[in-house]
């Protein structure tokens, strides 16, 4: 399996080992663009991997700080209280560089960036970049993709 994110697109693509893509999805990437530098808020490019699978088993609507379920689960209403916080519901695919000085290691090291793909309440439109540097993805999607793949799934983020 590999996942490649097209920035341009606004979609991911779930491909088997054979290049076929199973799947494609809509996304939404950060809406200052693409770049590596830590505080840049921007999507990073490259090849990465999954780092770890975090949220496996939780509820759909799970709400997650600092890869933590906090107990909450998003509702419309949660979401009309808190409209300052971004929302990582459901599961996340923590992501790691493997690209050293580009997107691994120093101030451009997207694990340490905590680079996501990770669940967003669904009323959020997708195929917009409007992220802070993670993707995003509807919950149903991100289930379904979070079935399928493993720790150490390659991931590529072109533009």
């Amino acid at each position: 399996m590999k996942i490649i994110v097209q920035i341009s697109a606004q979609q991911l693509e779930l491909l088997d080992d054979a290049g076929k893509i199973l799947r494609r999805y809509a996304i939404s990437s950060a809406g200052k663009g693409v770049g590596e530098m830590r505080g840049s808020f921007r999507t990073p490019r490259g090849k990465h991997i999954v780092r770890a699978k975090i949220g496996a088993g939780q509820p759909v609507n799970t709400v997650f700080v600092s890869r933590r379920a906090t107990g909450e689960v998003y509702t419309p209403e949660l979401g009309a209280r808190f409209p300052e916080r971004d929302w990582m519901l459901t599961r996340i695919l923590w992501l790691s560089g493997c690209e050293t000085g580009f997107n691994r290691l120093g101030v451009c090291d997207t694990m340490r960036r905590y680079i996501y793909i990770h669940g967003t309440p669904d009323s959020v439109p997708l195929g917009i970049p409007d992220s802070h540097g993670c993707i995003r993805m509807h919950n149903a999607d991100l289930v379904e993709l979070f079935e399928q793949v493993t720790a150490g799934t390659e991931v590529e983020i072109v533009e």
